[in-house]
């Protein structure tokens, strides 16, 4: 089990476990999950890392079906400006590779921000903490879980 859902059973949310084979090739890990798990686009949400000019590291979280729009990001987040943060930053401060960078169970806690279009659907699809494995929960859930903010920070592709 993952820190992710290791949270999730202890604390008794709702939520659903799917996982598949990931494939070392792919170029897209969300893109993989949708394909692999037949899943709407629309429901399953990457996690990202941005980097504020202070260098606070920021998680966004937005449909794989489009993009992260930084300058909607610092809006949100009350900053100047933000850009993707390195993996290796990434990756050292959440605990998980890139890839699976699951919201929840995150080494440290981030200011957490989840595209508002995700409090249209009944549950969203996120990382597990390990590429190949994906966790639904409710939206709302995620927002607790996480202390987030729904925020505008998506763009189409």
């Amino acid at each position: 089990m993952t820190p992710a859902i290791n949270l999730l059973k202890t604390l008794g949310i709702a939520h659903s476990v799917l996982s598949y084979h990931h494939d070392a090739t792919a170029t897209s890990y969300g893109g993989e999950a949708v394909e692999q798990l037949g899943l709407d686009p629309a429901q399953v949400f990457k996690t990202l890392l941005a980097s504020t000019e202070k260098h606070e590291l920021l998680v966004a979280i937005v449909p794989v079906s489009g993009t992260l729009d930084l300058k909607a990001l610092a809006a949100a987040a009350g900053c100047r400006k933000c850009e993707m943060a390195n993996a290796d930053a990434a990756q050292r401060a959440t605990g998980y590779l890139v890839g699976g960078i699951s919201p929840l169970g995150q080494k440290k806690k981030h200011r957490t921000f989840l595209e508002a279009s995700a409090q249209m659907l009944p549950s969203v699809h996120v990382s597990a903490g390990r590429r190949g494995l994906e966790v639904a929960l409710a939206p709302a859930d995620l927002m607790q879980l996480t202390g987030g903010s729904y925020a505008s920070i998506g763009k189409a592709r």
